[in-house]
């Protein structure tokens, strides 16, 4: 899979495909059914299936302070998208030049002249071009006109409610990760650099990564088993967001126990870490001893949950898994 951040000398075999436009945050269950029929329009076309993003998300140009926190990153996005099958990401800056062209100068510009495109991919809601003038009855009209064909893909619901975006910050915010991980195509994922602290979980016997520079959404405050990435090895982990009340420390923290973790401190380094599902709120204990079991349970509930995620994973993956052998 390639991520580009440019159009200009677009490679031959990028162009006489199928592409969707759209922000693709957090790419979720929504954003997968629109990419299978990209996909299954670009192997009709014999091209290759693309999704043409922005970076950053056009809200934070025009309204920056309205911009709600994204739920991926660039890579991060275009790594979920290629184990979807997408061929290749087109993450392209976002500036006020682009955002001042017109519908139909966006069309022809873009879809037309730089990705040459034989098919799009989109959901009813889409919009593009200056002022959001274009909707879907116009990309209909234009490409129509271009000879271009146009798949419009309804949103998919989950429990009654349509897969968004927004629906996912929501249960993020809430705590509710494991409800959130159901609406996405992989657990929900956070980075930052790990950081000096106050140094008490080495003190008690539960060394923590503290994270700082954290470029997306904090999930709601809490105690949640998850996993941390160091070196592509997955380990448990057991992750705290929010203040140290016991210690009378008030500040929002956000620190990650590395459950089996024996390595060299990680001070500088980047680390990537899923969320699978929440094991309790923050709360006050009456002193270190009942703190420090509180944790070790914390950190057994922690690894029971990584092993069977990971389980269920490698069944998921199996060429047998689902066909009833």
């Amino acid at each position: 899979m390639k991520l580009l951040r440019e159009l200009s000398e677009l490679p031959s075999e990028l162009r006489r495909g199928a592409v969707t436009i759209g922000n693709f945050d957090g790419v979720h269950r929504g954003h997968a059914r629109i990419v299978e029929r990209v996909i299954e329009k670009a192997r009709e076309a014999g091209g290759p299936a693309l999704v043409f993003t922005f970076d950053p998300h056009p809200v934070r140009v025009l309204r920056p302070l309205e911009a709600p926190p994204p739920l991926t990153w660039t890579d991060r996005k275009a790594a979920l998208l290629s184990r979807l099958g997408i061929d290749a990401v087109i993450a392209y800056p976002t500036d006020e030049e682009l955002l001042r062209l017109e519908a139909r100068e966006f069309f022809d510009r873009i879809v037309r002249e730089q990705l040459d495109a034989c098919a799009m991919v989109e959901g009813p809601n889409f919009y593009f071009g200056h002022d959001r003038q274009g909707t879907i009855e116009v990309l209909r009209g234009l490409t129509a006109s271009a000879g271009i064909a146009l798949d419009v893909v309804e949103p998919l619901k989950v429990d009654g409610e349509y897969v968004s975006s927004s629906r996912i910050r929501k249960l993020l915010a809430q705590g509710r990760v494991d409800t959130a991980r159901a609406l996405l195509t992989e657990p929900y994922r956070i980075r930052g650099m790990v950081v000096h602290g106050a140094g008490r979980g080495a003190k008690l016997g539960f060394g923590t990564a503290n994270l700082d520079a954290i470029d997306t959404l904090l999930p709601g405050p809490g105690v949640y088993a998850g996993r941390g990435f160091v070196n592509q090895t997955r380990w448990p982990a057991a992750i705290n967001i929010g203040p140290n009340p016991t210690f009378g420390d008030h500040a929002l923290k956000v620190e990650v126990h590395l459950a089996g973790w024996s390595g060299a401190p990680l001070y500088g380094e980047v680390l990537e870490v899923d969320f699978l599902v929440p094991l309790r709120g923050v709360k006050q204990f009456a002193g270190v001893d009942a703190l420090k079991e509180q944790l070790r349970q914390d950190i057994l509930a922690a690894r029971q949950a990584f092993q069977s995620y990971e389980l269920a994973d490698k069944l998921a993956a199996r060429p047998d898994a689902g066909n009833g052998s």
